[in-house]
């Protein structure tokens, strides 16, 4: 059988893995259109925040670790951009070199995980306005606090993310405000479970604008 895998992070990786516990004999590709595979994206924040000080902490797994260990072929840097579901193909692109190719299939799987939701706001594409998805991400918010002497910073969204952000970024002596459109930080959690964050937050000098 041959398993085609869109998206190589969390879920991706750990169903290839899987995937291979159950199949030995199984035909197992990952394919990923960033330049990193299986990496600990919750470390992200902490990288950040130079807690994690160096980048290659935040590699779970490299395509030879993967090719060796688990026999699974791993294409980075390489697009999905079309499903061909009647000759059971994907159509690939390489990113790094514009080849274009098709690559078979007998099962698909397709985990390529969510994008950051950016706003349709006046400015929202100006230099210094980040999103925090992956590696290459984190290096960009690094290198602008370091490059500019950033003082202040900004965290739209009280989630798991942005509150681990508000934290390193106060580690590196940010002034910062996070915003939240709901009336309470984390939204998932009931809002007296929330009370104690936010103390917390403001204790540390976190201004919080909510709902």
């Amino acid at each position: 059988m041959r398993v085609a895998i869109v998206g190589g992070v969390a879920g991706g990786a750990s169903c290839a893995a899987r995937l291979r516990r159950l199949s030995e004999e199984a035909e197992i590709t990952i394919f990923d259109r960033g330049p990193f595979v299986s990496f600990a994206n919750c470390g992200l924040p902490y990288y950040v925040g130079n807690i994690i000080d160096q980048e290659a902490k935040l590699l779970m797994a490299t395509p030879a670790m993967f090719l060796k260990r688990f026999n699974i072929a791993v294409k980075l840097n390489c697009d999905v951009s079309r499903i061909d579901r009647d000759l059971r193909e994907i159509e690939v692109i390489d990113l790094k070199s514009g080849e274009q190719f098709r690559h078979p299939y007998d099962a698909l799987v397709l985990s390529p995980g969510a994008s950051p939701i950016r706003p349709p706001l006046p400015g929202i594409d100006l230099p210094g306005i980040f999103t925090l998805r992956g590696i290459p991400d984190s290096r960009q918010i690094r290198q602008w606090i370091t490059q500019r002497k950033a003082q202040k910073a900004v965290v739209v969204g009280g989630g798991f993310i942005g509150m681990e952000m508000a934290e390193n970024l106060v580690r590196r002596a940010l002034a910062v405000t996070l915003v939240e459109m709901m009336p309470q930080v984390m939204p998932a959690l009931d809002p007296e479970m929330t009370v104690p964050l936010q103390d917390e937050l403001t204790r540390n000098g976190v201004k919080l604008h909510l709902g």
